[in-house]
């Protein structure tokens, strides 16, 4: 792909997000962040804030309104924005579960029903969702609604990657596993919480937390959505850290007890 591509994308206030944006603007795209607040985004040069909250529907037609209003079209969709719901599967209400897929799996696919038309009709535009490690295997342990809204988001990128294929339309999952970035510390708890689980979760959450600051920058991830958008033929699956290439293959290796096992040793739950 040529330089100089208008971008959209979501959730640019901190993270990966924020390092996606810098990086792209410094190398000649026109980018277009979003936040849903965007007063508190530290400016970045090169890069215009829009408002948007990715769960509204009127939100994202007048984000949409809004960038199409100072650019022709938009050439690239990030679909970035997302939040970790972290608690035992009975802890969260169903309300809690609506919200986490309402940002993380009907967030994207908002998102894509507004530029898809578009780029279908001129035969040419790249969608890339960023979903996680947890989308590819169920851990952390503890993170199942933030897992299950990644695990939809890759079956959903998969099956659209497939279907506009026939437009020209390129389609790519960015796979990270951990970041250094805010996504533990920004994360949401289950308002009926229990002591039940609380010895297992707080040992499995200070590994997850360990783990995250330990992590590479974000900026590798910004590196390689960078290299998407320059290829011809960017690929589908693209996943980031060692973690995100062996955990997945060892699930493979070994039989479930086997790798069960390996899960608790890594997160301390005897």
């Amino acid at each position: 792909m040529s330089m100089g591509k208008t971008v959209l994308i979501t959730g640019v206030s901190s993270g990966i997000g924020q390092s996606i944006a810098r990086k792209l603007a410094g190398d000649g795209h026109k980018v277009i962040g979003t936040a849903r607040n965007p007063q508190t985004v530290d400016q970045i040069e090169g890069v215009e804030i829009l408002p948007l909250d990715v769960r509204v529907d009127a939100s994202v037609a007048a984000c949409m309104r809004a960038a199409l209003d100072r650019n022709p079209r938009i050439d690239v969709l990030i679909n970035n924005a997302g939040y970790v719901m972290i608690g035992a599967i009975e802890e969260v209400s169903i309300e809690e579960a609506k919200a986490q897929f309402e940002t993380n799996f009907f967030g994207a696919m908002r998102m894509v029903k507004a530029v898809l038309p578009a780029m279908r009709a001129r035969r040419d535009g790249h969608i890339v969702n960023i979903t996680s490690l947890a989308g590819l295997i169920p851990a952390p342990p503890f993170w199942g609604l933030y897992s299950a809204s990644k695990h939809a988001l890759e079956a959903y990128t998969e099956h659209l990657w497939r279907e506009v294929s026939f437009f020209n339309v390129r389609v790519s999952l960015v796979e990270p596993g951990p970041i250094r970035t805010h996504l533990t510390r920004n994360q949401q708890s289950p308002a009926e919480g229990s002591d039940v689980y609380a010895p297992w979760r707080d040992k499995a959450l200070e590994v997850s937390r360990t783990s995250e600051a330990n992590a590479p920058d974000p900026s590798v991830v910004a590196d390689c959505i960078a290299r998407l958008l320059s290829s011809p033929s960017p690929r589908l699956h693209n996943r980031i850290g060692k973690e995100a290439t062996w955990v997945p293959r060892l699930r493979c290796m070994l039989s479930e007890g086997q790798f069960e096992r390996v899960i608790r040793r890594v997160f301390n739950l005897s």
